[in-house]
């Protein structure tokens, strides 16, 4: 099994956004993840939709924009990436979204055979969300017919992918109600967990510290504690949106395996 991150964009902002408490400019990685599984590729996430990549001014809420002054590179398009690792977007059997929010789900319905693995209550979220959370979600992401495989919550944690213990999605709600992060087992690089924005930086682990935007401040730290606790048992710990650990990151064309 091999891993390869992609960037997307950058966030150009405050750091009090991603760590309370804290100032500062911050340029915040978007990234996104391929894996490659023996039974087929699996994308953790995918990046901004082509309108966005086109122009966020356009699609994204002037709040947002405002904000988070995202830069989006054309040549890490989802499928722009797709065709210069060599892979089709026919060759995606797995979608795992770790939530809705506009940086992470722009490549929904863009793989005609994959099933896009989302929490249930995500997508109710998404749908109807609170009046603070409205902007982060473009409703053109995820109202579409694709073969949805919806998870449960606490019902269906650590959802086994495969059935083989390679790839098991961790249910880490907090920075939104159907927030799922994914768990690597690697034969070389050993057990990582992609925390996307259940985690942003270091900062918001070592200090149990809220990020700027959470739908629930108590299971955010509560999820925050069961990613330390993994962290303690030796899984390496890849967070959303930090820039420093990014840095330190194997990123395309090197790989985890």
């Amino acid at each position: 099994m091999k891993m390869y991150l992609f960037k997307a964009s950058t966030l150009e902002t405050d750091k009090g956004y991603f760590v309370q408490g804290a100032t500062g400019e911050f340029n915040a990685p978007v990234p996104y993840y391929l894996i490659e599984h023996e039974k087929g590729y699996v994308l953790f996430d995918s990046g901004h939709n082509w309108a966005t990549v086109e122009d966020p001014k356009k699609v994204l809420h002037p709040g947002i924009i405002a904000a988070y002054q995202p830069q989006v590179y054309e040549d890490a398009y989802v499928l722009n990436t797709l065709k210069k690792v060599g892979i089709k977007p026919e060759d995606i059997v797995y979608n795992v979204c770790s939530h809705l929010h506009f940086d992470h789900a722009g490549g929904i319905g863009l793989f005609p055979n994959a099933k896009y693995i989302l929490q249930k209550k995500e997508l109710y979220y998404a749908l109807v969300p609170d009046p603070f959370m409205k902007n982060a979600y473009l409703r053109e992401d995820f109202d579409k017919e694709v073969d949805w495989l919806f998870l449960d919550g606490w019902n269906s944690n650590k959802y086994d992918i495969f059935g083989d213990g390679k790839m098991i999605i961790y249910y880490t709600p907090g920075h939104t109600p159907g927030h799922q992060s994914l768990l690597l087992n690697f034969a070389q690089d050993g057990q990582i967990l992609l925390t996307a924005d259940a985690c942003y930086t270091t900062d918001n682990l070592e200090g149990l510290l809220l990020s700027g935007l959470s739908c629930d401040n108590s299971t955010y730290i509560d999820t925050l504690r069961t990613i330390g606790n993994l962290k303690k048992q030796g899984v390496k710990i890849i967070t959303g949106h930090d820039p420093d650990d990014w840095k330190k990151l194997k990123q395309y064309p090197e790989f985890y395996s």
